[in-house]
């Protein structure tokens, strides 16, 4: 591997615990960098250490306010390149407007595609994420995308529970693959709730593919945001015979009425990760938090070591 006086990490004000674990667990420390924002809003951003020539590696979660971080990391990758560094990349453990990935509708944009030529174009010349909302937003970028996973840090997790019957289950058809991943490694069968969405942020469930009668149901998709799909999932699988129902996301971005819903809902356990804090108003003892910076970490290592990514998940 490569020398570690070659790497520098930096951090937006998204998520900087994330990013102080990750370089605590790489060995290095953060750099000194500033973002301060004038009286009307905008953002300006300091490098407070030479980077020339360096691998930097930027960690910034798209998360809430979604605009004000990715414009963070915009800037950030501008000073950076105009600071001579070496190589730039873009760790964004969550990548905020992953879910306009497509048309839905005439005259609809790509958002996802939008802010993959941002980033691009502010000069990132490699991008790493995780669990992409769509897989395809890979190639939605014109530089290499180390696409991390969090299903084997969800699954070791799991296999602590030691459940008997369990049955891993799909809370839509998109989020199949994920699942079946996931039930491979518990050795348990899989379920598809069937549903449709009326409008943005709502669900309606149509029917269960599968038996979850006298099972314990792991309901897995990649981020729960106001929580009605997993709540309404939850119910409907007890009404078909489920003993109990757990979750399981990689990114809690938990929005509006999510905690109410959570709480209030027959869901056992929330188990979800680090790639976007967790706010104190949302921390409930229903909820569990798993880091994702030793995973992230050894993902930057092999890429400043020029190492195979997918390794990590073989």
């Amino acid at each position: 591997m490569a020398s570690k006086k070659g790497i520098k990490i930096f951090t937006g004000t998204s998520n900087r615990d994330l990013a102080e674990n990750v370089a605590a667990f790489i060995g290095i420390p953060l750099g000194l960098s500033e973002i301060t924002r004038f009286s009307d809003g905008e953002t300006a951003v300091s490098i407070g250490e030479s980077v020339r020539g360096k691998d930097v590696f930027v960690i910034q979660s798209l998360c809430n306010p979604v605009n004000d971080h990715l414009l963070e990391l915009l800037i950030f990758i501008d000073a950076l390149k105009r600071a001579s560094a070496g190589r730039i990349n873009a760790v964004i453990p969550y990548y905020g407007y992953a879910r306009q990935d497509r048309k839905m509708k005439a005259r609809d944009p790509i958002t996802a595609k939008l802010v993959a030529d941002l980033i691009s174009r502010a000069g990132a010349e490699r991008v790493m994420c995780m669990d992409l909302h769509a897989g395809q937003i890979q190639g939605f970028f014109d530089i290499p995308v180390d696409h991390l996973l969090g299903i084997p840090i969800l699954a070791r997790y799991m296999k602590k529970k030691e459940i008997q019957k369990g049955v891993v289950v799909a809370p839509d058809l998109g989020g199949v693959t994920r699942a079946r991943d996931l039930a491979a490694r518990l050795g348990m069968p899989l379920a598809i709730i069937d549903k449709r969405r009326p409008a943005p942020n709502e669900a309606e469930v149509m029917n269960i593919i599968g038996d979850v009668e006298g099972r314990e149901a792991i309901m897995i998709d990649d981020l729960i945001d106001t929580g009605g799909t997993i709540v309404q999932g939850a119910e409907e699988l007890l009404k078909r015979g489920a003993i109990s129902v757990y979750a399981c996301c990689t990114h809690p971005v938990l929005s509006g009425p999510a905690k109410t819903r959570i709480q209030n809902s027959e869901i056992r356990e929330l188990v979800v990760t680090d790639t976007i804090p967790l706010r104190n108003s949302l921390k409930m003892e229903k909820i569990t938090v798993l880091s994702v910076a030793g995973l992230i970490g050894d993902a930057i290592k092999r890429v400043h070591g020029e190492m195979s990514v997918s390794e990590l998940f073989e």
